[in-house]
């Protein structure tokens, strides 16, 4: 089985890009595929992803903008072993990982597929004053932090809101 990778807490805010700027859809990217074993009504989720060659389980409990995460990394086999128990709650998004004004990481997610169209970017912090003295940039829209709908479980499986 593979070694620990992230265990604790994610503080971290979403919101919806209607249009990045191109300088950020330059920054280097990887292609990610997740898909969903389990999905619990509070929010607790298990999913297997592929992050370029590197594969990971992970467990994430709680809402909001702090959550309790649990990762661990899986060999490729492993990953194949689990991915076909993931069918109708899977999705795929081209991630770009680049650095804000203020040196923080921003992750934008281009999703592909069924979710073609969507953008979203995400920004983690040390701590919830991090997260709530952050200024994001002119180009990011609507913040979607709160919003379950655009929860990554919930897009691989019920797809993009309406608008």
């Amino acid at each position: 089985m593979g070694e620990t990778r992230v265990s604790g807490v994610e503080i971290e805010r979403k919101w919806l890009v209607d249009q990045a700027p191109a300088e950020a859809l330059a920054a280097p990217s990887e292609a990610i595929e997740q898909g969903y074993l389990t999905v619990g009504a509070d929010g607790a989720e298990t999913r297997v992803r592929r992050r370029g060659e590197r594969c990971f389980l992970t467990v994430k409990s709680g809402s909001g903008m702090t959550r309790a995460e649990h990762e661990i990394a899986l060999t490729r086999e492993q990953f194949d072993a689990l991915w076909p128990a993931t069918v109708g709650a899977r999705l795929v998004k081209r991630r770009h990982v680049l650095s804000g004004e203020d040196g923080r990481v921003i992750e934008l997610d281009v999703y592909a597929g069924a979710l073609a169209g969507l953008v979203v970017a995400e920004v983690e912090f040390d701590d919830p004053w991090g997260a709530e003295s952050f200024l994001p940039p002119y180009w990011f829209g609507p913040e979607v932090t709160d919003d379950a709908r655009y929860k990554n479980h919930r897009l691989a499986t019920e797809g993009r809101p309406p608008a």
